[in-house]
């Protein structure tokens, strides 16, 4: 059967439909499945998806992304821009970083996308404060061309803004860093407490409280949520600096958000406070402890210890080293006694250097009579022997 002229030109449309959407296909497949060649995509590769592909620009293909999962409900939209030449293998790219900006703002101002290699580029090799500056103009300048040129509203993908923070810190350029915690900012940064985590760590490796503080307070005015992760570091740093006034504060907002803390955590804040003869803390946070987790560590069973101790309650002090005993695997059963032994020795002359006048006076009377009730309880049931109380130094 002849085909008419229409038809032949009908068919000819829909067979190069069919090779564009093939064409696409790859191009988006390639996108969704390497996110460090696209900084800019927020496609998910397990999903179900159909890909429609069309030519954006001079350098530039856009990819448009449909995913019909069912239970998703309506079909979410997501939109990919990329450049064909950042998946060239044998581009030079420029070395320093003052050249790689120069590239990218050549082709921003010429209203064309850059490659995505260039920007993963600079954000490698920033390695002082200038540097950080030109790559946060240049973030800049890239989110306004996608939002007027290429209509993305969306922000930089989470990993691209994590690289941001990290070359921040390498950079000594903590300002900027801070910037990328920001909930509404002009860079197309989307702060995640990833980002949050990686500035916190710097401090913890300077013992910097100051810009702990800092941190926690840019966390908490763009409403970034408080992770287990987060509460280690910072009471790692409270504890390693001495502060208690600043680790109560903070294990006070943990605990009212609901956090579910790790046990480092928990040791080192119930530790903290046998040092510091807060009992009340120690109890509370024992509350909390014990809806999350069901066995004790040794510092959070001593801890629970020192705080019956310093209540007058040698024989629940006594009780609790009990249950943490017969908790422990044997393995680590005989490290009790080494535990009880440094609560003798050591614990009474660091808590009562931290009190004075009455309090001293009437704290050190009430260890002196409790400490070897406590012991002879423990002795009752087999418990640290070998305990010396002539070392009793209080």
């Amino acid at each position: 059967m002849s085909i008419s002229g229409g038809g032949r030109r009908l068919w000819t449309i829909l067979r190069g439909a069919q090779v564009l959407s093939g064409s696409g296909q790859q191009l988006t497949s390639h996108l969704v499945e390497n996110p460090r060649s696209a900084p800019f995509s927020h496609g998910q590769s397990s999903l179900p998806r159909n890909f429609f592909a069309s030519p954006f620009g001079k350098n530039t293909n856009f990819a448009r992304v449909m995913l019909t999962g069912q239970k998703w409900g309506p079909s979410l939209l997501v939109h990919a821009h990329f450049s064909t030449e950042a998946n060239k293998e044998d581009a030079v790219l420029p070395e320093s970083a003052q050249e790689l900006y120069a590239e990218l703002l050549k082709s921003v101002e010429a209203k064309t996308m850059p490659p995505n290699a260039l920007l993963w580029s600079l954000i490698e090799k920033c390695s002082n404060k200038e540097d950080i500056k030109l790559l946060f103009q240049i973030l800049q300048r890239l989110r306004v061309f996608r939002l007027s040129n290429l209509r993305i509203h969306a922000n930089f993908n989470f990993h691209l803004c994590l690289k941001v923070t990290e070359a921040c810190v390498r950079s000594d350029a903590l300002e900027y860093g801070m910037k990328a915690l920001w909930k509404h900012n002009v860079y197309g940064l989307t702060p995640t407490i990833s980002s949050a985590h990686r500035l916190l760590l710097h401090a913890k490796e300077h013992n910097d409280v100051k810009l702990m503080e800092k941190i926690m307070d840019v966390l908490k005015k763009n409403l970034l949520p408080l992770q287990p992760g987060t509460a280690d570091i910072v009471f790692s740093i409270c504890y390693n600096t001495n502060n208690w006034k600043l680790l109560s504060k903070y294990a006070k907002r943990f605990l009212k958000a609901g956090v579910k803390l790790h046990r480092t955590a928990y040791d080192n804040l119930m530790e903290f406070a046998a040092k510091m003869g807060d009992a009340k803390s120690i109890l509370k946070t024992e509350q909390h402890r014990s809806k999350h987790l069901k066995w004790h560590t040794f510092g959070t069973g001593f801890a629970c210890a020192k705080a019956y101790l310093i209540e007058r309650k040698p024989e629940n002090a006594a009780a609790v080293i009990s249950l943490l005993y017969q908790e422990l695997p044997d393995a680590k059963k005989p490290f009790v006694a080494d535990e009880v032994q440094k609560l003798v020795s050591e614990w009474p002359s660091e808590l009562l250097k931290r009190k004075k006048g009455e309090e001293k006076e009437a704290l050190l009377e009430s260890l002196r009579s409790d400490i070897p009730v406590m012991i002879s309880s423990l002795l009752s049931i087999g418990i640290a022997p070998t305990v010396n109380l002539d070392e009793l130094k209080c």
